[in-house]
């Protein structure tokens, strides 16, 4: 059997580094950074002031009570502000540029708020209230980092410093195939022994969530040369191929069964539970990863194997999911010599395994927010032991 660690770099490498592309600021959200993007303009890019208040010479109102004329008023966004006259105070709002001269914005709350003149009733120390220009980043500086994902304050901050563009990886075009002669559509009368067709839906879903764009095939009954009819008139364009299903050791295993005929994909068994059955490899030059049938089989499967690999094609420099140490509620038992990867629900520094390990409870893994990981080499956890948790759905990514 091959390790966990040994099925990842077989995985990892049939994806290469996906091409860059350049997309406006307006289609960049959700994608990842193929290069380091520098500031245009530093923020703030002038001497500004960070309240409501009066602009003045610290040493000039430091002693109150004072009363000084109002010079002037500085709404945000004027663009002709004039120097600070000594023995005045110039009328400032948030972010409005800084009179050359002024050394302290005094808040309008210690003030009696005069619009001619002002009474200052207290004052705070000098520099107080002042936001300097380039105290957040200087022009030229790096504002973002290539390997990040571009979410909301990071597309906020490439509008301030004033980018249009971004470069970012291509996002990688997944396509998704169930088979089972066993399955039938949501929606359809079920015959005794059929049931509803779901991976499909899962993994579109799961390859969508890492960043992915998935496009979904319909399923296929386990018949070797229709499943290989379907892959040849499919796959091509294509960035990844990902199966479910007709992977085991039994008969009637079509994806194992028509893999082989064409020789270019390598089947095997990994140390964990649930997904021991794995394949990978490609087929028409396209990667290939065949995961099993059981629904929580083929969710845990595609987390450790698929999702890392795509999201490290995508750029993402930090590829894996959240790792995070938890105490157990309960006690809790695994077979020796696999890893086990259980359904479970974090929740301030504690977790509690959600059902049991049986890879069909679908049920269990829609109310799951991790997998707790326990080790090859540990068969048995009292509760209150430290394990590692992986964050998953509904938790932080």
């Amino acid at each position: 059997m091959r390790t966990v660690e040994e099925h990842q770099a077989v995985v990892n490498a049939l994806l290469d580094a996906l091409p860059e592309e350049t997309v406006p600021l307006a289609h960049a959200h959700g994608r990842v950074l193929a290069r380091d993007v520098a500031a245009a303009v530093a923020l703030p890019g002038f001497d500004n002031s960070a309240m409501d208040g009066y602009a003045a010479r610290w040493a000039e109102v430091s002693r109150v009570p004072v009363t000084l004329p109002v010079a002037d008023d500085i709404p945000a966004g004027r663009t002709d502000v004039v120097p600070l006259a000594a023995g005045t105070v110039q009328r400032i709002m948030t972010g409005a540029p800084l009179p050359a001269g002024a050394d302290v914005v005094v808040p309008v709350e210690l003030t009696d708020a005069g619009t001619d003149v002002v009474e200052i009733r207290d004052c705070p120390a000098a520099g107080a209230h002042l936001r300097a220009a380039g105290e957040d980043i200087a022009a030229g500086a790096v504002a973002l980092q290539a390997g990040s994902p571009l979410g909301a304050a990071q597309l906020g901050l490439a509008a301030a410093v004033g980018v249009t563009d971004l470069p970012v990886r291509r996002r990688p075009r997944v396509l998704v195939l169930s088979t089972g002669s066993e399955l039938v559509a949501p929606g359809q009368p079920l015959l005794p022994g059929q049931i509803y067709e779901s991976n499909s839906r899962l993994l579109v879903a799961a390859v969508e969530d890492a960043g992915g764009e998935a496009r979904r095939l319909h399923f296929v009954p386990d018949d070797v040369g229709q499943f290989l009819a379907t892959v040849r008139s499919e796959v091509a364009g294509a960035d990844l191929l990902v199966t479910s299903g007709g992977v085991s050791a039994g008969a009637y295993e079509v994806v194992k069964d028509g893999f082989r005929e064409l020789g270019t994909v390598e089947f095997t068994k990994v140390a964990m539970q649930p997904g021991g059955p794995q394949g990978a490899g490609t087929v028409e030059g396209v990667p290939v990863v065949t995961l099993p049938g059981n629904p929580v089989s083929a969710f845990v499967s595609f987390e450790v194997f698929v999702r890392p690999a795509l999201r490290r094609a995508m750029g993402y420099a930090s590829p894996d999911r959240l790792r995070v140490p938890a105490r157990l509620t309960g006690p809790l038992r695994s077979p020796a010599g696999r890893r086990q990867f259980l359904r479970g629900r974090f929740d301030g520094g504690q977790v509690s395994q959600v059902g049991g390990p049986g890879s069909h409870l679908v049920a269990h893994l829609a109310r799951a927010n991790c997998l707790v990981v326990v080790p090859e080499d540990v068969t048995e956890l009292p509760a209150g032991a430290e394990v590692d948790v992986v964050l998953i759905e509904g938790a932080l990514q």
